[in-house]
């Protein structure tokens, strides 16, 4: 922390550094037997830890300079201005992953290959995803796919599910996500995204410059402790989005190693299929390789697993008994949740619940349960930002701030009560949904389906 707080570039390399001696440190031979690659996948999951030690207190120290600030101005500085100081944030790895599928999508579009844009037009995303692996898609989007795949892979939604395919296999997500970019490149008045960050940096420049400003009026040794406290927020805060990316770096050598894993038992006729190995914990996969047959027992948690997948909601607060606390509260009026980032903006509304293949044109606004990194993609596009669960400090609060587009987290059911079309009004101040054609106790329709209690 001492190191980040003199030195914010010398602490970055450092963390990049100890990444990749960790990453090299867990290789396996290809060559290894499966027993051995078991073993390399322990040793990476076990010393990973060591990494969080390092990464964390050095993004710590960044989110630091936030309450160093709001402590020394009080009130000369509001939610609002400290939020305007995190927009564009540099440093992050989501954000670089979402501004390089931009500039792939922005290759392709430049590349003047009629048919390329007749592909993206008329195929849907997994059909592209098909033809990009069996390499059947034009030189002008194999290699600007190869190049960002090459680097990010190993990512997926719902990436900390090591049982979840990375977009390196099956990159149809992506697909989805250009084809929504190429539309955003061709659509009139259109900010690209790149253009977009750098004004939100600029922004952020600004919000700085007013925030010393007054720290220097109310004395000179606040502008000083101010500006060097912002200073590292630039320098260190980005990091925060390194140490999932750390990980899931982590998780996908460690999927290789386990799929290999099952291939091997597959051949031997103890699996059904290599993908099976995730099913298994480690203990499992150590008796499977001595011989037992793990196939019942895959099938009974594949079940399970598709089951509990069908869930439409999960509680975020349950009691030992099972009640759903959240369900024994008062119903409240219209929808309201968590401020997560200042602004208002009204637009048509987009429920999505799943991201891949989703489609978001330019100016919508994002209605989802949830997001993580793997759904970022679709933020470029987006004008605002409404969801079921999260805090201020879930991953699509972060981000939304940081983009610059009001978000309003933690809306109970908002899923449910808002549909696809609508025109909504998403208040990120004052944590409030409005939608078009709500009585006045702000009650709203609710869909055919929710209605009636279907899932």
């Amino acid at each position: 922390m001492a190191r980040a707080l003199i030195s914010p570039a010398r602490a970055r390399a450092r963390c990049q550094r100890l990444i990749e001696e960790h990453l090299r440190q867990a290789e396996v031979p290809a060559s290894a037997s499966p027993s051995e690659k078991l073993d390399g996948f322990v040793r990476l999951v076990t010393t990973a830890p060591r990494l969080i030690g390092v990464i964390g207190p050095t993004a710590g120290i960044g989110m630091g300079g936030i309450a160093v600030t709001r402590k020394v101005l009080g009130p000369l500085a509001s939610r609002e201005d400290l939020d305007g100081t995190l927009r564009a944030l540099p440093h992050n790895p989501t954000t670089e992953m979402d501004l390089e599928l931009w500039g792939v999508a922005d290759e392709i579009g430049r590349s003047g290959d009629a048919e390329v844009r007749r592909l993206f037009a008329e195929l849907s995303p997994p059909e592209l995803s098909r033809r990009y692996r069996e390499r059947q898609l034009p030189e002008a989007v194999l290699a600007p796919m190869d190049r960002f795949l090459q680097k990010y892979g190993v990512r997926a939604v719902a990436e900390i599910d090591l049982g979840v395919p990375r977009w390196g296999e099956d990159p149809t997500h992506l697909m989805g996500s250009v084809a929504n970019y190429l539309t955003l490149r061709e659509h009139a008045g259109a900010v690209p995204p790149d253009e977009q960050f750098r004004r939100a940096s600029a922004q952020a420049d600004a919000a700085i410059a007013t925030l010393v400003e007054r720290a220097e009026r109310a004395g000179e040794w606040k502008g000083t402790v101010v500006r060097f406290a912002l200073s590292r927020v630039r320098g260190l805060a980005g990091l925060r989005e390194l140490i999932k990316f750390a990980m899931i770096r982590l998780f996908g050598q460690g999927r290789r190693l386990i799929l290999d894993v099952g291939a091997a038992l597959a051949k031997d006729g103890r699996l059904e299929r290599a993908e099976d190995a995730v099913f298994l914990d480690v203990a499992e996969l150590r008796r499977a390789l001595a011989g037992e047959d793990m196939r019942a027992r895959v099938r009974e948690r594949r079940a399970a697993r598709d089951r509990e997948q069908g869930r439409r909601h999960i509680p975020r607060l349950m009691l030992s008994d099972g009640t759903d606390v959240e369900a024994t509260l008062p119903a409240r009026e219209g929808l309201t949740g968590t401020p997560a980032s200042a602004g208002r903006v009204t637009a048509v509304a987009r429920v999505v619940m799943d991201p891949v293949g989703a489609r978001l044109d330019p100016g919508e606004i994002l209605v989802a349960p949830s997001t993580d990194p793997g759904w970022t993609p679709l933020f470029l596009t987006a004008a605002g930002l409404v969801m079921e669960m999260g805090g201020a400090m879930s991953h699509g609060a972060v981000v939304a701030r940081e983009y610059g587009i009001p978000a309003v987290v933690g809306v109970p059911n908002a899923t449910h009560l808002i549909r696809t079309g609508q025109r909504i009004t998403v208040d990120g101040s004052a944590g409030v949904v409005s939608v078009e054609g709500t009585g006045p106790a702000g009650e709203v329709a609710l869909p055919e389906a929710a209605a009636s209690g279907q899932n």
